[in-house]
């Protein structure tokens, strides 16, 4: 497993400390044209020999630095202005499971792979999670839809799709707290998030905003909490 620890250092140098502003700013202005994206999979290349230090493991070297160009690439070309930070985010993502995948595989762990992927606990994880992302808010928006058109204010100015995100945040959180048994945490949660609003609640002086604060709060945490616990009654059968 230390050669996918080493990969991941590797990747986290190349992509965060080693990679200046004004080569993001070329690549996303020249795409395929711009050297410093090949310049920046050379320096993946790099790095992860360096770091792996034994120079057998160069087709591993290869497909790293090859898959890295491939997936730099492909956000350089589909992203837009307005999906920067969902690509970023895909990319990222895309980028450790090749380091994961191509990891395990060149240790010699190809069972252990696929014996995870299809194991019932990732599986329960993994339905446990996306439910609490987009499905989640979805079904909330659904629920609170009365009270959220009874409390609409043009004039109120707020992020565009802040609630959502923050929403989907605290649900993992509180989902995570459940299933490593810190309750209390959960507690601090609810009291932290409770301080932020006090802001908005004191200035407001709505009684109305107030109420919808609380419904769409309780609701999301009370979610979180019951796919928490039923999570934890199947990872136990």
């Amino acid at each position: 497993m230390i050669i996918i620890v080493k990969l991941i250092l590797a990747h986290i140098l190349g992509d965060f400390l080693l990679q200046p502003n004004s080569w993001v700013e070329a690549k996303e202005e020249n795409k395929a044209l711009a050297w410093q994206l090949y310049a920046h999979a050379m320096i993946h290349g790099l790095l992860s020999l360096l770091i792996l230090f034994d120079l057998t493991d160069w087709k591993l070297v290869t497909m790293i630095t090859f898959s890295h160009l491939i997936i730099d690439y492909a956000k350089l070309n589909f992203q837009k202005e307005s999906t920067k930070i969902t690509w970023f985010i895909a990319d990222q993502i895309a980028h450790l499971a090749v380091i994961l995948i191509l990891g395990l595989f060149w240790i010699n762990k190809e069972k252990e792979l696929l014996e995870l992927l299809f194991s019932n606990s990732f599986l329960i994880l993994t339905t446990a999670v996306v439910f609490l992302t987009q499905p989640v808010s979805i079904i909330m928006s659904v629920l609170i839809k009365p009270w959220s058109d009874a409390i609409l204010n043009e004039k109120e100015q707020s992020l565009k799709n802040a609630g959502k995100y923050i929403g989907i945040l605290e649900r993992l959180l509180v989902f995570l707290f459940i299933c490593t048994n810190h309750f209390e945490a959960v507690g601090f949660l609810l009291a932290t998030k409770s301080v932020f609003r006090f802001g908005d609640l004191k200035e407001s002086k709505e009684r109305k905003l107030t109420e919808y604060i609380l419904i769409g709060t309780l609701l999301s945490f009370g979610i979180a909490l019951i796919v928490g616990l039923l999570t934890q009654y199947l990872l136990k059968l």
